[in-house]
């Protein structure tokens, strides 16, 4: 099988495991429990929100920057690894907002800063790939949430 048909196959798992994810988080939603307590998430609401978001339009970016470098655009290095950092870092602070953790603040801040690299690396490329606009401007947002969070 040759690299590009790998990507391509690559690319078309991760579209799919979002799909399915979002899928599964529009059927959560529709579950409630009244009698339960979701104090970190609903305080961190914000924060989960902008985290998953950056965590989704990261991951179409990274599928999409791979399947550049795979076609030898060795540009989307710097980008493809700001994404993988991203990726990383809002995983784990999305997990620990969600438990109200005492090291929010902490990740927050370390958070805040990968997505504010991610967002200028995804930036050079905003104006040709639509999947590194998305990105940046998830970045973008979520910065603002994860200053916030940081305080």
């Amino acid at each position: 099988m040759e690299r590009r048909e790998v990507l391509k196959t690559a690319a078309a798992a991760v579209a799919g495991a979002l799909s399915a994810s979002a899928f599964a988080a529009g059927q959560h939603d529709h579950h409630h429990h009244e009698h339960h307590d979701h104090g970190g998430a609903q305080r961190n609401a914000a924060l989960i929100a902008a985290t998953a978001d950056c965590l989704k339009t990261g991951e179409a970016c990274l599928a999409h920057c791979l399947y550049l470098l795979g076609n030898g655009d060795k540009e989307m290095a710097a980008c493809a690894q700001s994404v993988n950092e991203l990726l990383a870092s809002c995983t784990a602070l999305m997990k620990l907002a969600g438990q109200d953790s005492r090291y929010v603040p902490a990740l927050a801040k370390v958070a805040g800063e990968i997505c504010a690299n991610c967002e200028k690396e995804c930036r050079k490329h905003a104006d040709h790939h639509a999947e590194c606009k998305a990105c940046a401007d998830s970045c973008a947002a979520c910065v603002k949430e994860c200053k916030k969070a940081a305080a």
